[in-house]
């Protein structure tokens, strides 16, 4: 697991926004890489605004981090649906993703400022 999947942590200050508003701001991102797919930012949940997020009934299974849960983004300008994800279990050799959250960065902005 260790040679397909990397979590480390993300220096910097992160920021999500969408819809107008900033939904989250992290300086304790992680930051996973799975093969050779880009880099996925993963948030603390104690550092975006929950309010904004509705669990969906989506799910779906990695081979490698476990089943994923989805919330959609209750934003002024309409719902982004299961913009969010997080493994709220995941696998072993990748539990440090447990109570963080990742972004759908073609549905929200995802940026380090």
């Amino acid at each position: 697991m260790s040679d397909y999947i990397t979590i480390r942590p993300s220096h910097g200050h992160w920021v999500i926004r969408a819809g107008g508003a900033v939904l989250g701001e992290t300086r304790a991102a992680l930051e996973l890489v799975e093969g050779h797919n880009p880099a996925v930012i993963y948030f603390p949940r104690s550092d975006v605004a929950m309010a904004f997020l509705e669990p969906s009934a989506t799910r779906s299974t990695c081979p490698h981090k476990g089943e994923a849960s989805y919330f959609s983004i209750i934003a002024n300008s309409g719902a982004i649906k299961d913009a969010v994800w997080s493994y709220e279990t995941p696998k072993p050799g990748v539990e440090a993703i447990a109570g963080y959250l990742a972004f759908y960065t073609n549905k929200v902005v995802v940026e380090q400022i």
